[in-house]
């Protein structure tokens, strides 16, 4: 699976978080302020030079960003992963991805990929009682169909409370559970973690299990491989940063990051690949 975002959304994405215009990053690297925009519409670059001109302006990590525009790294496939399902989904063209984690006949779901009936049939087909749904964040792409979901099973919704007015439609306040940061979430034998990433959105949460065979993070859109989404509001760009820097990258290597977009990948991958994590 090729990479979710490429070096045009890279630098957009920096560069919108720092507040800069096109004009001030022409100001800071040299560039023809038509060149940038180019490179932002996805044209490719002139050479090295340019890149670490670029990368020095925006704060990005030169080596990460050569491995990924100039020897195309994409991190290695994962292993297969008992006890937990990926479901596929799309809004208006762009792929989105939710998960089932489920344990001892119990399942937890984490975002719904947009794409509410095949987590249902999921359920249904293994048989799996579910007792939560857990947001990474408020985005449609990721929370819209919790009311079908909930028609069928009225779960607790765990959901950062700063991101519930980004949902369409509200669950009620019973419905709704807040996951603290170092909160846990029980399904069958397993314990999900929560951890508070604000950023992407204000209300951002990733979700920590330990599966019997290994860790895992379900990051949303907190982190993308060799990425990180676009922070909403840019004001929210150095908390987002560290976000990523103060409880991602901290993870163990070993453990394997699945975010909403884009190939899955692994911590130790992201502290050698991803141009937003520095050493600083």
């Amino acid at each position: 699976m090729p990479l979710e975002d490429d070096f045009s959304d890279i630098m957009k994405k920096a560069r919108s978080g720092l507040k800069l215009s096109v004009g001030d990053l022409a100001r800071l690297t040299g560039l023809p302020g038509a060149d940038i925009t180019a490179l932002e519409r996805g044209d490719q670059l002139h050479d090295r030079a340019e890149l670490l001109a670029i990368t020095a302006a925006l704060g990005l990590r030169l080596s990460s960003l050569e491995a990924i525009v100039l020897n195309k790294w994409i991190p290695r496939p994962l292993p297969l992963m008992p006890g937990i399902e990926t479901v596929q989904g799309e809004i208006n063209g762009y792929a989105v991805k939710g998960y089932v984690i489920h344990d001892a006949g119990e399942a937890v779901l984490v975002d719904t990929a947009y794409n509410a009936e095949m987590m249902l049939e999921i359920l249904e087909a293994r048989r799996l009682h579910l007792v939560g749904i857990c947001l990474t964040h408020g985005h449609a792409d990721h929370a819209e169909g919790i009311q079908q979901i909930l028609n069928r099973w009225p779960v607790p919704v765990y959901l950062g409370p700063a991101d519930l007015g980004l949902l369409h439609w509200k669950p009620s306040e019973r419905q709704l559970a807040r996951p603290d940061h170092g909160g846990t979430i029980r399904v069958g034998k397993l314990e999900i973690r929560c951890l508070a990433t604000p950023g992407h959105t204000a209300g951002g949460i990733c979700y920590r299990v330990e599966m019997p065979w290994g860790p895992v993070t379900f990051v949303g859109d907190t982190l993308f491989a060799g990425s990180i989404g676009r922070s909403n509001p840019a004001q929210l760009y150095q908390t987002h940063l560290e976000s990523v820097q103060r409880h991602v990258m901290t993870l163990p290597p070993d453990c394997l990051l699945l975010p909403g977009h884009g190939p899955g990948t692994t911590v130790q991958e992201e502290l050698e690949h991803n141009p937003f994590y520095t050493t600083q």
